[in-house]
């Protein structure tokens, strides 16, 4: 029985980690720019502290420039990390930034709010 419950638990532990893995942020590069998975263009603002864990766009401002939203379960991954937002949800940043897209783009390849009053800017790498 013991060996059952060793079993059992060995294969849990490897599980949950094959979970934690699986959970890579949802970015690719598309040319020198990030981008979601879908296509869509990622931003950063230069009103967010890199490296503090926060958002500085919340409530309407973030109806306007959505963040990358990251699973409950998502794991910081070399660049690529999970801060908490205000309203507890979590977000991904990319070296320490957090990411956002851009309600007025609409397709894969937009970048209408590429230096959008001076303080929104697609993310470079």
């Amino acid at each position: 029985m013991k060996k059952i419950s060793l079993l059992v638990a060995l294969l849990s532990s490897c599980l949950a980690t094959s979970a934690a893995f699986a959970q890579e942020a949802p970015v690719k590069k598309t040319g020198d720019i990030l981008v979601s998975d879908s296509g869509m263009t990622l931003y950063t603002f230069d009103k967010d502290a890199a490296g503090s864990g926060k958002s500085a766009c919340n409530g309407p401002c973030a109806g306007l420039w959505p963040p990358l939203m990251a699973s409950a379960g998502a794991k910081d991954n070399g660049d690529y990390s999970v801060i908490t937002r205000d309203d507890g949800g979590k977000q991904w940043a990319f070296k320490g930034k957090p990411l956002y897209m851009y309600t007025p783009d609409k397709k894969a390849g937009d970048r209408a709010g590429d230096n959008f009053k001076d303080i929104w800017h697609v993310v470079k790498n």
